[in-house]
């Protein structure tokens, strides 16, 4: 006997929202036709997703996506309405949608760094030196560095974007930089950090995409934050510090700020409080290419695609790694400024304040390229 059939509908609809896993709702819905219809009809798999991801509630609207490799077009099917097949579809797409989040590999999630509240030298000292996981490059020390400040309590802030528009995030590692070339080796931390997701803002900034560095702004305007992080005390200490969230973040729109709140450390020859940081990483599960959204401004809503047969598999990820590899414009800028450092060093000209270690072996990063 099969005891849903005693129970009133939404009773069991309490009952199997209980689960907790996205596949066991998959599960249930094989059982047979009775608990099929009710996991699908009631949006089951929809509510597991969005108990576990809230900006999932911003979907206007789902767009399935499929390649078609024989004639060479893309089929799009859209989901808006609340007919049996949209219903169907929501399921299928939902579950996927869960299967992904928590099933696809988890890798390092920064695509390159956009700007930095402040940098106190340009382009020695740019943010895209925290993308480098090495302290010293070509004998010379890789950080960020804020401009000096009289009050400990400025804050500064580092945005990237990452890797996919769609990625869970579950932590964020941060290293402080520690200035060996200074006396007393002192580490020039932050008291705390806290971190932001969110997407561009297309209606202040329709461009914002294209146009340079120097016109990103705070990032006040430029940027619609959709999450917030609670704050993370940071240790005055040169390592890699992991700061796991409390529960993995979808990130919609593929943009991360960094907050640095609070200074530590004041600089012996100017008196100044500084921030700065020798390496970011975010580790987290891209959904692309099998997920993808289309912010609609200004409601905030987006469309989200879903395309199956883009999922990307173990063998997929080996043969992106065999292909060849575009070198970032962020790569090139500091190889350019490892170049110029190399030059002085022959004429005799050390730039004040570099740290050398010599016979150091220089492995190129991964991270300095994309597929």
């Amino acid at each position: 006997m099969d005891f849903l059939d005693l129970l009133e509908p939404d009773m069991s609809r309490k009952i199997l929202m209980c689960l907790d896993d996205i596949s066991d709702i998959v599960r249930a819905s094989a059982v047979s036709r009775c608990w099929q219809h009710l996991v699908i009809e009631n949006g089951l798999s929809k509510q597991l997703c969005l108990r576990s991801f809230p900006p999932l509630s911003r979907v206007a609207s789902i767009v399935e996506v499929n390649d078609s490799e024989a004639n060479g077009h893309i089929e799009v099917a859209c989901s808006s309405s609340r007919d049996s097949k949209s219903v169907l579809r929501d399921h299928k797409v939902y579950a996927y949608f869960a299967h992904a989040a928590t099933s696809f590999l988890m890798r390092s999630c920064i695509l390159e760094a956009l700007i930095a509240s402040s940098t106190d030298n340009e382009p020695e000292e740019t943010i895209n030196n925290t993308l480098e996981p090495r302290d010293v490059v070509a004998r010379r020390a890789l950080y960020w560095s804020s401009k000096g400040q009289f009050k400990p309590d400025v804050p500064e802030t580092l945005i990237y974007r990452l890797v996919s528009n769609l990625c869970v995030v579950t932590e964020i590692n941060i290293r402080p930089f520690q200035a060996f070339f200074q006396p007393g080796s002192p580490i020039y931390s932050a008291k705390a950090v806290r971190f932001r997701f969110g997407h561009l803002n297309r209606v202040m900034n329709p461009r914002s995409d294209l146009i340079g560095e120097s016109h990103w702004g705070s990032g006040n305007d430029t940027f619609v934050w959709t999450y917030t992080s609670p704050e993370f005390p940071m240790a005055q200490e040169n390592y890699l510090q992991k700061f796991i969230l409390p529960e993995p973040v979808l990130c919609v729109g593929g943009i991360l700020q960094i907050e640095l709140l609070g200074r530590v450390q004041r600089q012996e020859t100017d008196a100044l409080f500084y921030i700065c940081v020798s390496h970011v990483k975010v580790i987290g599960r891209p959904l692309s290419p099998s997920f993808d959204i289309e912010i609609l401004e200004p409601s905030g809503e987006f469309l989200l695609k879903c395309n199956y047969q883009a999922k990307t598999t173990c063998n997929q990820l080996i043969m992106l790694e065999n292909e060849p590899r575009t070198i970032l414009p962020t790569y090139l800028e500091r190889r350019v400024v490892e170049l110029r450092q190399i030059v002085n060093m022959l004429r005799g000209n050390v730039v004040q304040g570099e740290y050398y270690a010599w016979g150091e072996e220089e492995d190129e990063s991964d991270e300095d390229f994309v597929a």
